[in-house]
């Protein structure tokens, strides 16, 4: 089994264990201790993996930190772990700090059992990062991912190859970071960027207030032509499959002439799918309109609501559900339902589960 197939395997059991893991040891056991496995390392072999590893530390006696994977009789990762239901921050890495400055491990893992982020000592010799150069998601992540992962099994570790591309990685993650909040919330700054190079009278306060409005209905157009543009060709093998079912789904709804599918509900609709699709074959994901929203539905069935598109109004909200439950999340337009993936891919977890 590929390493791939192996965290999918983790993945798929994560929605129907994760409301049992109350207490940091059943995430260990539940959620990390598999992660471990699955990168190659035996859990029960003390010679490769040592739980509660202890080392003093100056004045310090006896802490410990949760993991310590071994290879060829060194440290090469220390890995604390934290709840399932905790957030991650650095204030959570303070031990893996003071252990990385006394041994000779050149990486770091701090995790909840869900989203993993990997520390290393680039900016400063034997002096743990302050920021992860790479973070993975075990309920939401993306093929390259993978790759990079795989530079950390059992069989693929090597030190030189990681920390080779570790710099890159680092700042790479970085650089989508701002460019992700920058398109979602622009700064003055990024609006004085562009503003400048196309407004020729002074960009007093309220001409920087207009343009934050123009910067994200460009952006949201940019987003939505680029995505239109990558579903072209899955949108002309489904055309045919896709007119047949808008004309025949929810036949008492579709018979009220006043409701219209909008392209903006078509591009909501497509952004799903293309979220989907690396779950589940997006055959199974149905467009359901009706006046106060419109429906996407697993296997065409109203008893499995994926989620609902609220478009009608100026403020827009794409509804979510778990336990049948729907929860309503503002959005600016449909790019931001790329920042809900994961809770997406959970509903359908849920219902395939």
């Amino acid at each position: 089994m590929d390493l791939i197939d192996r965290i999918k395997e983790i993945a798929s059991r994560i929605p129907k264990q994760i409301s049992h893991i109350q207490t940091e040891e059943a995430t260990k056991n539940a959620f990390v201790m598999p992660f471990i496995g699955a990168l190659g390392y035996d859990v029960f072999n003390p010679i490769e993996v040592i739980p509660e590893f202890t080392a003093d530390i100056g004045s310090k006696k006896g802490e410990k930190v949760d993991y310590v994977i071994k290879k060829d009789d060194r440290i090469i990762i220390l890995i604390e772990c934290k709840w399932s239901g905790a957030d991650l921050h650095i204030n959570h890495a303070s031990q893996l700090y003071r252990y990385f400055s006394v041994t000779e491990a050149r990486f770091a893992i701090l995790t909840n059992g869900i989203n993993y982020q990997f520390y290393s000592d680039i900016d400063e010799p034997n002096k743990m990062d302050s920021k992860p150069f790479f973070e993975f998601n075990i309920l939401n992540f993306e093929n390259h991912q993978i790759n990079e992962l795989k530079k950390f099994t059992k069989s693929a570790f090597s030190l030189d190859d990681i920390l080779t591309t570790a710099s890159t990685l680092k700042y790479t993650n970085e650089i989508k970071k701002i460019l992700e909040e920058e398109l979602h919330n622009p700064s003055e700054a990024f609006v004085r960027f562009f503003a400048s190079q196309i407004y020729d009278g002074r960009l007093t306060q309220s001409v920087i207030e207009q343009f934050t409005k123009i910067v994200k209905e460009a952006r949201n157009q940019f987003i939505n032509e680029r995505l239109n543009e990558r579903l072209k060709s899955a949108l002309a093998a489904n055309e045919s499959s896709n007119s047949e079912q808008n004309s025949n789904d929810g036949k008492e709804e579709t018979k009220d002439t006043e409701i219209e599918t909008t392209q903006e509900e078509y591009d909501g609709y497509n952004v799903i799918k293309a979220i989907l699709r690396e779950i589940i074959d997006v055959k199974r994901i149905f467009i359901r309109d009706a006046k106060s929203y419109c429906a996407i539905l697993l296997d065409d069935n109203n008893r499995k609501p994926i989620c609902r598109l609220h478009f009608n109004y100026k403020q827009k909200y794409l509804g979510v559900f778990s336990n049948k439950n729907e929860e309503r999340l503002e959005i600016d337009g449909v790019d931001d339902i790329f920042r809900y993936a994961e809770r997406l891919k959970l509903v359908i977890q849920e219902y395939d589960n």
